[in-house]
C-alpha cells in the first residue's frame, strides 16, 4: 500500500477565484459582501456581483450561501466556468466527489481549454481509485498548461497508483525542477524510491520534505528507519578503514623518503 498519505491530497486542489483573485488582501470582508449585496439590491442578476459574493462566503467557510451565490451567477450569467469550478471546491470540502466531478465536467464542457478544471477531474477521480480516467485529466491539464505543479503531483501519485513505479518518478522529478521547496512533491518522489527500492534516495527526499515544513506521515518515517540505521552502521564501519588507510599512505611515504635519502 502507497504511503501516499490521502489526506494530505487537499493540497493538490486547486479552485480558481476567477473574476477576484485579491480575495486575501481585502482590508474588511464583511464590508465587501455588503458591497456586493447592495450593488445586487441595484441590479439582482449581475452575475459578477453574485459570483463574487459567492467567493467571499466560500472564504469564510459558508458554503450553503456560497453554493446558492454560485448557482444563480451561472443561472444569469454567460460561460460562469470559474463558478462551477469553485462549486467543485465546495463539494471537495463537503467529502462529495462524484459532485466534485460533475461541477469540473460543466467547467470544462463550458470552456475547454481551461486547464485547471482537468486538473481537479484528475483530483477527483484520483481519490475515486479511477486511475486511467485521473491520468487522462491530468496529462490534458498539463498539455493545457504545463506549469501546474497540483496537477503533475497529482499525476505522479497516479502513475503510482497504476504501479508504474517509474513514470512516477520521472513526474516528480519534472515537477520538482519547477518547485524545489514544495514539500509534497519531495513526499511523493521519496514514495516513490521506497517502491523502486532506491531506499538511499527516498530518505534523501523525505528528509526534504521535512526541511520544507511537510507533515510526513508517521508510518512513512517509521518504514525508512531500518534502512536509515543501515545507512549509518555502514558509514560507521567505514570510517575506520579511511583512516587506517589514511595512516597507510603516510608511513609509505616515510618509508619512500628514508629510501631516497
Amino acid at each position: 500500500m502507497p504511503f501516499t498519505c490521502a489526506s494530505k491530497h487537499k493540497q493538490c486542489f486547486t479552485n480558481d477565484y476567477g473574476l477576484l483573485k485579491d480575495m486575501k488582501d481585502l482590508p474588511n470582508i464583511e464590508e465587501f459582501i455588503a458591497e456586493q449585496k447592495l450593488r445586487l439590491l441595484e441590479k439582482p442578476e449581475c452575475a459578477t456581483s453574485l459570483y463574487n459574493l459567492g467567493v467571499a462566503l466560500m472564504q469564510q467557510g459558508k458554503f450553503d450561501e456560497a453554493i446558492d451565490a454560485f448557482e444563480e451567477s451561472i443561472e444569469t450569467g454567460v460561460r460562469m466556468f470559474e463558478a462551477y469550478v469553485n462549486l467543485g471546491y465546495i463539494y471537495f470540502k463537503q467529502g462529495d466527489l462524484e459532485k466534485v466531478v460533475k461541477a469540473n465536467q460543466r467547467a470544462v464542457e463550458i470552456e475547454p481549454r481551461y486547464a485547471r478544471g482537468y486538473s481537479n477531474l484528475g483530483f477527483a477521480y484520483l481519490q475515486m481509485g479511477k486511475t486511467d480516467e485521473a491520468i487522462k485529466a491530468l496529462e490534458k491539464a498539463l498539455e493545457l498548461n504545463p506549469d501546474i505543479v497540483q496537477a503533475q503531483c497529482n499525476l505522479a501519485n497516479a502513475y503510482l497508483q497504476k504501479g508504474d513505479v517509474e513514470k512516477s518518478i520521472e513526474v516528480n522529478r519534472q515537477m520538482l525542477e519547477k518547485a524545489g521547496n514544495f514539500g509534497l512533491g519531495h513526499n511523493n518522489l521519496a514514495n516513490a524510491y521506497f517502491h523502486a527500492g532506491d531506499f538511499q534516495r527516498a530518505i534523501e527526499h523525505c528528509d526534504r520534505a521535512l526541511a520544507c515544513g511537510f507533515d510526513v506521515h508517521p508510518d512513512f518515517l517509521k518504514a525508512l528507519e531500518p534502512y536509515r540505521k543501515k545507512a549509518n552502521t555502514r558509514g560507521a564501519k567505514s570510517s575506520p578503514r579511511i583512516e587506517r588507510s589514511s595512516s597507510s599512505r603516510a608511513r609509505a611515504k616515510k618509508v619512500q623518503a628514508k629510501r631516497k635519502s
